[in-house]
């Protein structure tokens, strides 16, 4: 990493009021934070990271439909679907419920960027793709496609499980 680089991440480390200097993984930012984690990642987990960001940028805003799956409204599910198929040429079901049930099962604190994490929200479970350091990728019922932390209040109470498919 070149001096440059570094001043950059610890100046952003410095404004997203993080404890110390960035020591690997994505930089945290403050909860509620509407800005997408920071690259971070090397080799093969960096280059996931990277797909699902692009996808987020491609994607960010578009509304939560449920049964949707367009940029007019999409679920939570079909944006796992088309993310897998488009970027890691792997085709997942179409349901939380089918999704669930593929890969192998990865412990919260084992969690790399390409895990799906799981939680129940109610009548429906939901599903969302990790970014890293906590970072995960959804559409949300009340935000539309966004990135939220494990950490924040109402998906902490949620959390179910996670499963690895790449």
């Amino acid at each position: 990493m070149s001096i440059k680089q570094k001043i950059i991440l610890l100046l952003v480390c410095f404004l997203s009021a993080c404890a110390g200097p960035p020591t690997g993984g994505l930089l945290r930012l403050p909860p509620g934070s509407t800005k997408p984690p920071l690259l971070a990642e090397t080799g093969e987990l960096g280059s996931i990271q990277k797909r699902l960001l692009n996808q987020y940028e491609d994607w960010r805003g578009t509304p939560y439909v449920l049964g949707g799956n367009s940029r007019r409204g999409i679920d939570c599910s079909a944006l796992v679907q088309i993310t897998y198929a488009q970027h890691f040429n792997e085709n997942l079901p179409r349901s939380t419920e089918q999704q669930v049930r593929v890969g192998v099962e990865v412990e919260r604190r084992h969690l790399v960027p390409g895990d799906l994490v799981f939680f129940r929200t109610g009548r429906t479970n939901h599903v969302g793709m990790m970014l890293g350091s906590g970072w995960f990728l959804h559409a949300g019922s009340s935000t539309g496609v966004t990135v939220n932390h494990m950490t924040d209040n109402y998906w902490a109470a949620r959390y179910w499980t996670a499963r690895r498919v790449l």
